[in-house]
């Protein structure tokens, strides 16, 4: 039998260690699923409920494996549902290959069906790399670029190849004029700066007084280098959330998260410093950064395209970080003034504290901080955590203190709806031994989770850890965008678009054979969990939860205080609940113990 195309694509996958695509079928890749018939299914084909979802789980794979993550779908629609989880790997910069099909060439500009313009679709979510596969000879080269730029670029690529192709035979490129020729393998490589930049580096990091450094991701490979650092400059880290695992949040100079979503210690050390040092991130939001001139600062980043951004460095350092990082340390010196270090320590312990008061704070029914402050001395030491975009993603952020081994994200930049329960998905492809936990809200859940129980259902008893957690927050409310309209807009609680219906999400999961627990009392939440954690099979833990526990920022500032009281002199429907919880919740800073803070920007920002 002849070897055709799509006979080697699979090949090439296979020969660049592919285990799994994510994927749905359709009649636009019905060559390549002949040809996983013929391979016997290898590469493993996964089969999502959605393409959305077989993107999500790619994605999933790749953040949680450090391989690439490949996904497949058919021409038109299927490549269309890709795109939302092909631009959340593009955005959180992780290596994704979309494979994709085509209608045949002789129907190509003809108003086909199913025809879409793939290359002008795919123009930017595939920028580094978009190839339609139109002869036989463009294999083996295409794809094996399509690996190597989704690794050197860790962003996406695309490979479309029109159905016709795929049922042609195989040819390889010759030794010819106009044939290229391809090779496997993505040698590994670390860059460093140059000498002269590293000198110039430290000589601003030495001159300063008050040092704050800011992870991202990009110093996950750098952990020794970074608690080195911190001892040597006497220096607090903050994390943005795809740094959140990069290092241990029990570390007594670790502030926590970063951003609308992150800590009042955080917030405290970027606003009082006078030297900041930027690793691996491209943290977005300015407003949480040192005021402009306030202070020197140096960026480390591995990506020439990414340094320079978000705030006015003195130095950009174009590197790997655990490389510049072992080159830098020699030329830093050791602070002998800890008042700076000692003040940050103080600060997050206190802020700890101000989380147990805020998750012990009474609700109707349960507190959705106690859901997640009740699991942070349960985690496995080797869990993976994924959470969801929403007010999920809050708690996630402020609650769960993640150490040594424990691995977790979201998604960061387009902060999209509906990747938290594929993302664990993918997560157990890559580590089947770990147990793996998805923070979702009921809004999330009902757009994308409750399908991929099925999918969840389907290979489960694959995995040698049967432990997947999907934790629910229901609270009929899609709470984050009330609270949002609350505070930005001064804007009444809009029912028709804001409230959601109760679904049963235990008894969905019971009906799929796996295990569903509703907690309707705080007094189950802590029980629940250890069920959960202690079960033979995925869990779904339904915790019915009080939309208003706001999601008070650390930072919150007297016009989102006023706005968010204006929506409740507008009429909002839970305008009663709203203010007890918020001033509830708040109150929690100033109980004996603490001290209420003043800064620059006044106290009634603590109000």
């Amino acid at each position: 039998m002849s070897t055709k195309v799509s006979d080697h694509v699979l090949q090439r996958l296979r020969d660049w260690e592919v285990e799994y695509v994510f994927a749905y079928p359709g009649d636009g890749i019905n060559g390549l699923l002949a040809a996983w018939g013929r391979a016997e299914d290898e590469p493993r084909f996964i089969q999502a409920r959605h393409e959305e979802m077989a993107a999500f789980e790619a994605v999933g794979y790749a953040k949680f494996s450090g391989k690439v993550g490949v996904c497949a779908a058919t021409s038109g629609p299927g490549a269309i549902h890709l795109l939302n989880g092909l631009y959340d790997a593009k955005l959180d910069h992780v290596p994704v290959v979309a494979l994709v099909g085509q209608t045949n060439r002789s129907a190509m500009g003809g108003s086909y069906q199913q025809e879409v313009d793939l290359m002008a679709l795919y123009k930017d979510v595939a920028s580094d790399f978009c190839e339609t596969v139109t002869v036989p000879e463009q294999l083996p080269n295409v794809i094996d670029r399509a690996m190597r730029t989704a690794m050197a670029r860790r962003s996406v690529t695309a490979v479309i190849i029109p159905a016709d192709v795929q049922e042609l035979d195989y040819s390889p490129p010759g030794h010819a004029f106009k044939m290229v020729p391809s090779s496997l393998g993505m040698p590994r490589y670390a860059p460093v700066p140059a000498d002269d930049d590293l000198a110039r580096a430290a000589e601003v990091l030495n001159a300063g007084e008050k040092v704050a450094i800011l992870i991202g991701q990009g110093a996950r490979g750098a952990r020794q280098e970074v608690m080195a650092l911190a001892e040597r400059l006497g220096a607090g880290v903050a994390k943005a959330l795809l740094g959140k695992d990069a290092l241990d949040d029990d570390l007594p100079y670790v502030t926590g998260s970063i951003g609308l979503l992150g800590t009042r210690p955080s917030y405290d050390m970027m606003m009082g410093c006078d030297t900041l040092l930027v690793i691996g991130s491209s943290f977005p939001y300015t407003q949480f950064l040192p005021e402009f001139g306030q202070a020197r600062a140096v960026q480390i980043d591995i990506d020439p395209h990414m340094v320079g951004l978000r705030y006015p460095f003195e130095v950009n350092l174009v590197g790997d970080a655990r490389e510049t990082l072992t080159r830098l340390l020699p030329l830093l010196k050791g602070r002998k003034d800890k008042g700076w270090r000692k003040k940050i320590e103080k600060d997050t312990a206190r802020w700890w504290e101000v989380m147990g008061r805020r998750a012990a704070v009474e609700a109707d029914p349960i507190n959705p901080e106690y859901v997640a402050h009740a699991l942070d001395d349960l985690l496995p030491e080797n869990v993976v955590l994924a959470a969801d975009s929403g007010s999920a993603a809050n708690w996630y952020a402020r609650h769960l203190r993640l150490r040594g081994a424990m691995r977790g994200s979201l998604s960061g930049t387009l902060a999209t709806m509906g990747p938290g329960v594929p993302y664990v998905i993918g997560a157990k492809f890559a580590h089947g031994d770990r147990p793996a936990i998805a923070l979702v809200g009921d809004g999330a859940m009902q757009m994308n989770g409750l399908a991929e129980l099925i999918t969840i259902a389907k290979y489960w008893q694959e995995w040698e850890d049967p432990r997947l957690i999907v934790a629910v927050l229901n609270n009929r409310d899609l709470n984050q965008v009330t609270w949002e309209m609350r505070a930005m807009s001064g804007a009444p609680q809009f029912l028709p678009s804001q409230s959601i219906p109760d679904v049963a999400y235990a008894d969905h999961a019971r009906l799929m054979g796996l295990h569903g627990i509703r907690v309707e009392k705080p007094e189950e939440v802590r029980g629940a969990w250890e069920t959960a954690l202690a079960a033979d099979r995925p869990c779904v833990l339904d915790f019915v939860t009080d939309p208003a526990v706001p999601p008070i920022p650390p930072h919150a500032s007297l016009d989102q205080i006023e706005a968010a009281a204006a929506s409740v002199l507008k009429g909002d429907s839970d305008r009663t609940a709203m203010v007890r919880q918020g001033f509830k919740a708040k109150v929690q800073e100033f109980l004996p113990g603490g001290h209420k803070r003043s800064d620059r920007r006044g106290a009634g920002d603590d109000a």
